[in-house]
């Protein structure tokens, strides 16, 4: 019995040990969680603005400040905590608009810099006529 005893004693303060270092670890693991489910938020928010934008900037008389008109009234209702600094490029020629929304991830982690973006791309409208035809 005295042996049992002597086992017991030896053990004091162990749990207190493990919560130091088991704790923090896993706070430490239930952010990164956070920051990585903002960050994937963040992706479809700029993937979305995307969209919107084209779709503004493709139409038949849309124009690429069309476009960027859309992409921030999309921002500005979405809001700009999870996706902070957006910046929109859209360009447009006479056949291929292309718009890239890009910006940086609220931080929950200090330190942790993460960046999202989402880029679309389409065909212009246009009236067209068959091959052979003239107007």
């Amino acid at each position: 019995m005295p042996h049992r005893l002597r086992e017991v004693h030896a053990d004091r303060g162990a749990a207190t040990t493990q919560l130091v270092i088991v704790v923090p670890t896993l706070l430490v693991l239930a952010i990164l969680v956070v920051q990585f489910a903002l960050a994937w938020h963040a992706r479809h928010i700029a993937q979305y603005t995307a969209e919107r934008a084209l779709a503004a900037a493709r139409v038949q008389h849309g124009s690429a400040a069309a476009g960027q008109t859309q992409a921030l009234r999309s921002l500005s209702q979405l809001g700009t905590h999870v996706l902070t600094s957006p910046s929109v490029t859209v360009r447009r020629t006479s056949t291929q608009a292309t718009v890239r929304v890009q910006g940086k991830v609220m931080p929950v982690l200090p330190g942790l810099r993460l960046t999202a973006s989402g880029t679309a791309s389409g065909a212009v409208e246009r009236i067209t006529l068959p091959a052979g035809e003239h107007s």
